[in-house]
């Protein structure tokens, strides 16, 4: 997502194959990235993607592709219109695009970026019935996303900013309509700053089988700490680059929460205490889930992917989580 607005084409290449040599195979993407969202740097990530594979003549089957497609939005008037739903031709469309943006003959795992409906997302917690509009269908939903998998053009089928009631609405609409592809992901948030996962959607994901695709493991790279220096951390990070023009973010991941900081200080004692960077301690408790299929991570220097890279082999002792335990319990879950 940080592919042609804070990356370049040769930075991204650099991080691609320094990525890619290290073992990481799963890159995910979505039609409206870069962010924070522009009409002209709209599709650059998936572009950047596709051109990266190509240039470097890496075969396709080593590498998993997920891209997403846009859900409804009054402000990318620049994707389809808004796009005002996710009907049958949205989803089509979108597909078409995004195989031509990543020069790709098929994308692994496809997905609903966020759902056409009313659901509290980005930081809302509760749930207002009369914000509830008029909706497509999940039946023509998955009636699209199952034309394409027929047609070979996407293989597996996920969603993202879901609620428990939407995966089993999908999963009902699946198993009572012949012919309709079966959800395999989930991709929402989760890191030790963002918990609710493990209420109530986990429960479906388990006796399901669906795997979750846990999105940023560092809550926008507030875990690392750097947002707490003294000096307010590097001007380039997001949060400072983009400050007033990225409100998804900011209101989810707000720097002025004395909450958030209270609970980031003490994980980040924890993880002086026990001699780990922060950076491992955010990264392997994401990745010790068992109903974790991959952390979703991004990166705008070799640094900061060095730093995740070397989290992947921390495995954290039976003491620091009765630890973020207690954290949790004092701190419980400050950026939804």
């Amino acid at each position: 997502m940080t592919f042609g607005e804070q990356n370049t084409l040769p930075e991204s290449f650099r991080l691609l194959d320094e990525a890619f040599n290290a073992g990481v195979n799963f890159f995910d993407s979505a039609e409206m990235y870069p962010v924070p969202q522009r009409a002209e740097t709209q599709g650059r990530s998936e572009e950047y993607l596709g051109r990266w594979i190509r240039d470097r003549k890496i075969s396709r089957d080593r590498v998993v592709l997920a891209t997403k497609v846009t859900g409804p939005s009054g402000q990318m008037s620049w994707i389809r219109g808004g796009p005002k739903c996710l009907d049958a031709n949205n989803i089509t469309d979108a597909i078409d695009n995004s195989l031509l943006r990543m020069q790709t003959d098929y994308i692994d795992l496809y997905q609903i970026h966020w759902p056409d409906r009313y659901v509290p997302m980005f930081g809302e917690t509760e749930y207002d019935p009369i914000r509830q509009f008029s909706s497509v269908g999940i039946e023509e939903q998955l009636g699209a996303l199952g034309g394409a998998v027929d047609a070979g053009k996407i293989r597996y089928v996920g969603l993202s900013n879901e609620t428990p009631y939407g995966v089993m609405k999908f999963i009902q609409v699946a198993e009572r309509v012949l012919g309709l592809p079966r959800i395999v992901s989930v991709q929402n948030s989760y890191s030790l700053l963002c918990r609710t996962f493990d209420s109530g959607m986990a429960e479906c994901c388990h006796h399901e089988r669906i795997s979750l695709l846990a999105y940023s493991p560092l809550a926008m790279g507030i875990l690392s700490g750097k947002y707490f220096w003294p000096d307010g951390g590097p001007s380039d990070a997001r949060l400072n680059l983009f400050k007033g023009r990225y409100s998804e973010g900011e209101s989810r991941y707000s720097l002025s929460n004395n909450i958030i900081k209270a609970a980031t200080m003490k994980y980040l004692d924890i993880a002086e205490k026990y001699g780990l960077h922060p950076v491992s301690i955010a990264i392997a408790f994401v990745l010790r889930h068992p109903l974790v299929a991959s952390a979703v991570f991004g990166a705008t220097n070799l640094q900061q992917l060095q730093e995740v890279l070397d989290a992947f082999k921390v495995e954290l002792t039976s003491e620091i989580i009765v630890e973020i335990n207690k954290i949790h319990g004092r701190f419980p879950n400050p950026c939804p």
